[in-house]
């Protein structure tokens, strides 16, 4: 008996229209299970009516406040130069920017507004402590910041006049910034999806979607309603520094089962182990990531200075024919080096920095404060040698004349 096919998964639609009484066009359940952190979505219609909270010559005032966080953008279309200024701005900014391609960005304005936090009403929903804040771009035709990738989830509301937006959903498309702008912009940027936004639509943006938004035809005003996304990088440093706080300074490494050493420099599986006991969330490090930052940390603690580079870098042949002399290497004073062997080989560490290396040079490096190599270097030796010297870390001793 055959078996009937699957039912194929309808596509969810990028484009809905809304109301008064359901902004997202869905019930806020059905919008979190099909598109919050999942896919872009344009509501036509969120807000209908809608009228701004408040007026561009109140936002431009508010942007030379001294404690508001604003910044102006202008766009040399000719020269395809871009320049931002920070604030407090002044009416002298402004006198300078024109009818066209500019545009103005003032963050937390529902802090200073009390009609401008009301527009987060509608987004209750959402955990109080998930929503940022409430920025307002006011623009002339032509202004906006240029295609970028926000790491957070966006709201954008349409307040005044049009903006031109244009996504790309493509999975495949390359985030490559531009090194020549101030302004984190994409440097390749192909739309999959192109919309015209009227007062009262809306588009949410999940994180990492590419975006751009351009004024169309007269002056604009949209309204981001942002979400905070802390990056693990600050989550993991913060809890950090929280644990660090509250553990006392009696609580420290310690190894009372330690072994003779069976090769100097060495951190060694017995280590690792002793160090998931020690750290509160080390347990949850694979062993690589544990090794390479238990290296780069043990080898700059307590360092109270660090070599100094040569005065001129040392070319790879000069070392190589230095080495064949006779010269020796000498490791410098405060150069403090560990070496570990992982899945991926073994790696040499010197306050704090990290090099491949081979398993017997990095074993010699680490127990020898004078070394010679006697015979020709490998390749990989030769490399590791040479960026050792070139950082401070070895010094060369030519070999005496007879």
């Amino acid at each position: 008996m055959k078996r009937a096919p699957a039912p194929r998964k309808t596509a969810l639609p990028i484009e809905v229209r809304g109301s008064a009484r359901q902004p997202l066009g869905m019930p806020p359940a059905q919008f979190l299970r099909d598109y919050w952190q999942k896919h872009p979505l344009l509501v036509r219609n969120a807000f209908p009516d809608f009228v701004p909270p408040i007026q561009p010559e109140d936002l431009a005032g508010l942007a030379c406040e001294e404690g508001a966080l604003s910044r102006l953008i202008r766009h040399d279309t000719a020269r395809e130069r871009w320049q931002v200024k920070s604030g407090p701005l002044s009416e002298a900014d402004f006198a300078k920017t024109g009818d066209a391609d500019w545009t103005l960005l003032v963050q937390d304005v529902d802090k200073w507004d009390a009609d401008v936090a009301a527009l987060l009403a509608p987004f209750a929903f959402l955990p109080s402590w998930r929503v940022d804040d409430i920025m307002i771009s006011y623009a002339e035709p032509g202004g906006g910041v240029g295609a970028h990738v926000d790491q957070y989830d966006v709201f954008l509301l349409q307040g005044l006049g049009q903006r031109h937006w244009a996504i790309s959903t493509d999975p495949e498309a390359p985030v490559a910034f531009r090194p020549d702008v101030e302004l984190k912009q994409l440097a390749h940027f192909e739309p999959t999806h192109e919309w015209l936004l009227e007062p009262g639509d809306m588009l949410y943006l999940p994180p990492g979607v590419p975006h751009d938004g351009v004024a169309f035809g007269g002056p604009c005003m949209t309204f981001s309603i942002g979400m905070r996304a802390p990056s693990q990088a600050e989550l993991t440093g913060d809890l950090a520094d929280y644990l660090a706080e509250r553990l006392h300074e009696d609580q420290r490494y310690a190894d009372p089962d330690l072994a003779p050493a069976k090769a100097p420099g060495e951190i060694d599986a017995a280590a690792l182990a002793r160090l998931r006991k020690a750290l509160p969330f080390a347990a949850a490090l694979d062993e690589d990531s544990l090794r390479d930052w238990f290296g780069r940390f043990i080898t700059r603690y307590r360092n109270a200075q660090t070599p100094a580079l040569p005065d001129r870098p040392l070319a790879e042949a000069a070392l190589i024919k230095q080495l064949a002399a006779g010269a020796r290497l000498l490791r410098h004073p405060w150069s403090r080096m560990a070496w570990s062997r992982g899945k991926s080989g073994t790696t040499l560490y010197a306050n704090g920095q990290a090099w491949p290396a081979p398993p017997a040079l990095a074993k010699q490096l680490c127990a020898e404060r004078e070394i010679a190599i006697d015979a020709a270097p490998s390749a990989a030796a030769t490399a590791l040698l040479l960026a050792l010297v070139n950082d401070g870390h070895l010094v060369l001793r030519k070999a005496r004349r007879r």
